[in-house]
């Protein structure tokens, strides 16, 4: 069953975190990243690529599952939540994203970071995303491109890259590879 997609009458902006670990990585962020632009949909900005091992990589288990690249993109939309979610699923189907096993290796994986100051919790989305402040591969690309936001926690992006927490994760910034998008 389709979930009703209201559209906002005016345009939000929007933090979207892309990730591909399998296959043609830099690629699938490419082709992603041209899908994205839409009906209701505009790239406006593109932070740097970051790759990382893939999250709670136990000993022995590089091999299965592959480095990450991720990227966060800012886009602005007048779809809603709901909206925007169905059409980056829509993307990652596209995108040859297959959800057979959580936390398995992946073509294009696109998760809604931020809409707006919207904070909502749901089965199916939750604003923002909980993960932010944990996770090195989205808060530091994140945090390029809106180092001032300010998180449930009450804690800015500029200060969260700072913690230990993030500094301790293995990432590290892509040098000569940027997607470009307006094409």
């Amino acid at each position: 069953m389709k979930t009703a997609v209201t559209q906002p009458a005016e345009w939000v902006t929007g933090y979207l975190g892309l990730g591909s670990s399998i296959g043609e990585r830099e690629s699938h962020l490419r082709s992603a990243l041209q899908r994205l632009t839409s009906e209701g949909v505009r790239v406006a900005a593109v932070s740097s690529i970051y790759e990382s091992p893939h999250l709670g990589l136990a000993p022995g288990d590089s091999e299965r599952y592959p480095p990450h690249l991720n990227c966060v993109v800012e886009v602005e939309t007048t779809l809603s939540p709901m909206g925007l979610l169905e059409r980056v699923l829509e993307i990652e189907r596209a995108g040859g994203r297959e959800r057979a096993e959580r936390w398995s290796p992946r073509t294009i994986d696109i998760d809604i970071l931020l809409y707006g100051a919207r904070v909502e919790s749901s089965p199916r989305l939750t604003l923002p995303h909980p993960g932010i402040a944990e996770r090195a591969f989205v808060a530091l690309p994140l945090a390029e491109l809106a180092p001032d936001t300010v998180l449930r926690n009450g804690q800015r992006l500029r200060e969260i890259v700072l913690t230990d927490e993030v500094q301790r994760q293995a990432i590290w910034r892509v040098t000569g590879l940027v997607l470009s998008f307006g094409e």
